[in-house]
């Protein structure tokens, strides 16, 4: 779905983009096939959902970005609680090239690469 909207901000319109990317990313989403109601092989359906909500308050442009830079892009979202405290939880001082190694670094696991389409 295209959002064309020009009345809300720049933080907004991220989150957005974000939305609808993600939506035209769904793996599967009708779970036909063998992959666990749409979830990649070696991530769980719940996994799936908490890292898609992790992304959702990282704007494209904090990364690449260290912890501070994550924050203050997720902290422009408005981003809840329970975000805020995991990305204050990353060590400092590294630099994450995507949401993939965030999840990672916060202890999450990611698809299996040898199992990717």
């Amino acid at each position: 779905m295209e959002r064309g909207n020009t009345k809300h901000g720049a933080a907004l319109d991220e989150r957005l983009r974000r939305e609808d990317a993600l939506e035209a990313r769904q793996v599967d989403p009708e779970g036909e096939g063998d992959r666990s109601g749409g979830a990649p092989v070696g991530m769980t359906p719940d996994e799936v959902e908490a890292r898609s909500n992790l992304g959702r308050y990282i704007p494209m442009a904090s990364l690449p970005g260290d912890r501070d830079d994550l924050i203050a892009g997720a902290t422009e979202l408005e981003a809840p609680d329970e975000v805020l405290d995991a990305l204050e939880a990353l060590p400092a001082g590294t630099q994450f090239q995507t949401v993939n190694e965030v999840w990672a670094a916060l202890g999450g696991r990611n698809e299996d690469p040898a199992h990717r389409p």
